[in-house]
């Protein structure tokens, strides 16, 4: 797969493609299906399948502070669209310039001008162009103006909870933050089609956990990287560097009330593995959630919960993946 980050990456003699426009952040099911549809498209036109993102998130730009919980890194994003069999990743940086462009000007500078579009994919929310002017219907019409076909689709995909339901979910990319702002990794999952990950660096942390038998590794995560809510975890680890090996881990997510922390921390416990991890970049892949965050009066108490963690985390993960 080609990785562009702006349009001045495209190669010389390009011809046409089929295109689908979004963030898309978490490559959600519903997305999948989206950018499944782009690369059929593309594949019986026989030309190649371009998704175009931006980079940084559109909100970010036009309502500083207002940034989303972010889903997946675009690294991350990048190597979810290639399993889709897409032919580009095509980064746009977004800016304020950009966003003055009225729909027409997008259409034409963009998609015809530099992708030379033959058909354009697109949710049926979708807006574009200065202050979201632009709707499905508008690239419908552009697109018979300019020689291209545009389609708007539910971001549907298929539950996984529950094979006896007939019909598709319309999964958001903003439905699966709040799962996770609650906590609820698995309904997370489900909307995802895979675990929610969470990648950051390996940091030194107080130490603290050493002293109790639990030694773990703390995560620095970046900026707007969508952090469960509080508790204790079931994940898998992996180091970027290994990916093909996920050790089990447990792992907590909050300010240690026992110690009376006030800075929010992601530590994980990897079991069975006495590696020190320091300065690496690591995934944890979410699984479930065991408990709440709980304040103890005695350190003991605190181990002894710790035990009962570990026991259950052996319990959901079994043997390593």
């Amino acid at each position: 797969m080609q990785r562009w980050r702006g349009l001045g990456d495209l190669p010389g003699g390009w011809g046409r493609c089929v295109v689908t426009i979004g963030v898309f952040d978490g490559v959600h099911r519903g997305h999948q299906v989206l950018i499944s549809r782009t690369v059929r498209a593309a594949a019986e036109r026989g030309v190649p399948s371009v998704v175009l993102t931006f980079d940084p998130h559109p909100s970010e730009v036009l309502r500083p502070g207002s940034h989303p919980a972010q889903l997946t890194t675009l690294r991350r994003k990048a190597e979810l669209v290639e399993a889709l069999g897409v032919d580009v990743f095509a980064v746009l940086p977004f800016t304020l310039e950009l966003s003055r462009l009225s729909p027409h000007e997008f259409v034409h500078e963009v998609l015809v001008d530099r992708l030379h579009a033959a058909a354009v994919l697109v949710g049926d929310n979708f807006t574009f162009g200065a202050k979201a002017a632009g709707d499905v219907t508008l690239l419908r019409k552009l697109g018979s103006r300019f020689g291209f076909v545009a389609y708007g689709a539910e971001l549907q995909g298929r539950s996984l909870a529950d094979d006896r339901i007939a019909n598709d979910i319309t999964f958001s990319s903003t439905y699966v933050r709040s799962c996770i702002d609650a906590g609820d990794v698995v309904a997370a999952a489900d909307a995802l089609g895979r675990p929610h990950r969470l990648e950051g660096i390996v940091v030194r942390g107080d130490g603290r956990g050493h002293d109790l038998g639990y030694p773990t590794a703390n995560l620095s995560t970046p900026r707007f990287a969508a952090v469960p809510a509080d508790g204790v975890y079931t994940a898998w680890f992996t180091r970027l560097s290994d990916p093909g090996r996920k050790l089990r881990a447990a792992v907590s997510v909050g300010t240690n009330p026992t110690f009376s922390g006030r800075e929010r921390t992601v530590e994980a416990f990897v079991l069975d593995v006495d590696e020190d991890f320091y300065g690496q970049h690591v995934a944890l892949d979410f699984v479930t959630r065991l408990r709440d965050q709980e304040r103890f009066s005695r350190s003991e108490q605190l181990v002894e919960r710790i035990d009962d963690d570990v026991v259950r985390t052996r319990e959901v993960l079994g043997a390593e993946d």
